[in-house]
C-alpha cells in the first residue's frame, strides 16, 4: 500500500511537470488553463462588443427610452396582439420623451423603436449567459486556476452590474424635469458610466483571453524594449479615455454642433467653450466643450499612436508583434477618418455607428499589442 502510495504521487508529480513552461523557448503559452478557456473568454468580449455597437445604434435611433419597464424575465416575451402593442405605446405615451419630441409618433414608428431597445436587452442577457454559465461549468471541471477562479468571478460580477447600470442610465431619461427646457435624454455621466464599465468588461475578457492563447515571445529586455512597452501602454490607455470621452458626445448630441473641421466654425477655439459656471461644469455639460475634448482627445491618441509606430522600427520585433503595430496605426488613422466624415456629414447614423465600432477595434489592436510585448514571468 505505501509503495502504492508514492507511485500515485510520482505520477501526478510527472503530470505537473509535463504542463511546465521551459525555459530556452522562443514562445511560451500558459501552462495553468486549459485552451478553451482562452477561447471562451475571446468569444465573450465579442459578445460585449455586440452589445456596444447595439447599443450605440440604439442611442443614435434614440430607442433607448421606448421600453418604460425593467423586468429581468417578464419583459423577454414582446407583445404580439394589436391590443398588447397599444398597451405598450400607451404606457411610453405618459412619459417625457413622448410629450415633449414624439407627440406624432405613429405605432408602427413606435414598434421600431421599441425593438430597437428590446434587441439591446436581450443581446445584454445573451452576454450574461455566456458570462456565467461556461463559467460554472469551467469552475466544476476544475480547468480553473486559483488566481483564475477570481477574475472570473470579477467579470461574472461585472456584467449582472452592466445590467443594473443600463437600467440606472434608461430610468435617468424617463424622469420628470419641470424646470429643465433640455430635451429628454438619459444623463451623460450615467451613459458614460454604463459604456465605461461596458469598455472594462470587454478589456478585461479580451486581454484574459489573449494571454491565456497567444504565447509569449522571450524578448530581450533592452531599454527600448521597456520604452516601447511604456508606450504602448500610454497609448492604450489614451484611446480608452477617448473612446470613454466618446459616451459624452453621445449623451449631449455634441456632434451636431460645430459640423466643421480642423476649425469649430470659424475658430480654432470657439467662443462658447467656456460659457457654463463654474468652469468644471463645461467639461461634462456644455456641448462644445465635450466636442471641443474628444477632437483633442482623438488627436493626441492618433499622434501617439504615430510616434509608436516610428519609435518601433528602431527594434528589432517578431513578425506577429510587428504586424500588431503596424495594424494599430492602419487602425487609428482609419478611424479619425471616419470621425471627421462622421462630422462633416452631420452624423449619418450608418457612419456614426461604423465610428463607434471603430473605437473597439482600435481598442482591441491595442491590447493586441499590449500582450504581444508582455515580460515573461520570472
Amino acid at each position: 500500500a505505501p509503495r502504492t502510495a508514492r507511485s500515485g504521487r510520482h505520477l501526478r508529480t510527472l503530470g505537473s511537470l509535463r504542463y511546465r513552461p521551459q525555459r530556452g523557448l522562443p514562445l511560451q503559452h500558459s501552462p495553468d488553463v486549459p485552451p478553451a478557456v482562452g477561447r471562451w473568454l475571446l468569444a465573450c468580449s465579442g459578445a460585449v462588443a455586440g452589445a456596444v455597437v447595439l447599443g450605440g445604434v440604439t442611442r443614435l435611433t434614440e430607442s433607448g427610452l421606448s421600453m418604460v419597464d425593467w423586468h429581468l424575465v417578464k419583459e423577454m416575451k414582446p407583445p404580439r396582439t394589436q391590443q398588447e402593442w397599444e398597451a405598450e405605446f400607451q404606457k411610453y405615451q405618459q412619459f417625457p420623451e413622448f410629450k415633449i419630441l414624439n407627440r406624432d409618433m405613429t405605432l408602427t414608428e413606435f414598434k421600431f423603436i421599441w425593438y430597437m431597445e428590446y434587441s439591446h436587452r436581450m443581446w445584454g442577457r445573451v452576454v450574461g449567459l455566456a458570462y456565467i454559465l461556461p463559467a460554472a461549468y469551467f469552475w466544476r471541471k476544475g480547468w480553473l486556476s486559483r488566481p483564475m477562479k477570481g477574475r472570473v468571478l470579477a467579470l461574472c460580477g461585472l456584467v449582472c452590474f452592466q445590467g443594473l447600470l443600463g437600467w440606472y442610465m434608461v430610468k435617468s431619461g424617463l424622469e420628470e424635469k419641470p424646470d429643465s427646457y433640455d430635451i429628454p435624454r438619459v444623463s451623460q455621466y450615467r451613459l458614460a458610466a454604463h459604456l465605461g464599465s461596458a469598455l472594462v468588461l470587454y478589456s478585461a475578457s479580451l486581454w484574459m483571453g489573449l494571454s491565456l492563447l497567444l504565447p509569449r515571445h522571450q524578448l530581450h529586455e533592452t531599454r527600448q524594449l521597456l520604452q516601447l512597452r511604456h508606450f504602448a501602454h500610454g497609448a492604450t490607455a489614451l484611446i480608452f479615455l477617448t473612446a470613454l470621452s466618446g459616451a459624452f458626445v453621445a449623451g449631449l448630441d455634441a456632434g451636431l454642433v460645430y459640423n466643421s473641421f480642423p476649425k469649430m466654425g470659424e475658430r480654432w477655439i470657439p467662443d462658447d467653450l467656456l460659457a457654463f459656471s463654474p468652469t468644471l461644469r463645461n467639461i461634462f455639460e456644455n456641448p462644445t466643450t465635450v466636442q471641443f475634448d474628444h477632437r483633442i482627445l482623438g488627436t493626441a491618441s492618433v499622434t501617439a499612436v504615430t510616434a509608436l509606430y516610428l519609435f518601433s522600427r528602431k527594434i528589432s520585433l517578431p513578425h506577429r508583434t510587428r504586424m500588431a503595430v503596424t495594424s494599430l496605426l492602419a487602425v487609428a488613422w482609419a478611424q479619425v477618418a471616419l470621425g471627421i466624415s462622421t462630422l462633416l456629414l452631420y452624423v449619418p447614423t450608418p457612419l456614426a455607428a461604423t465610428h463607434q465600432s471603430g473605437s473597439l477595434a482600435l481598442l482591441s489592436v491595442a491590447l493586441w499589442l499590449m500582450s504581444e510585448l508582455r515580460r515573461l514571468p520570472k
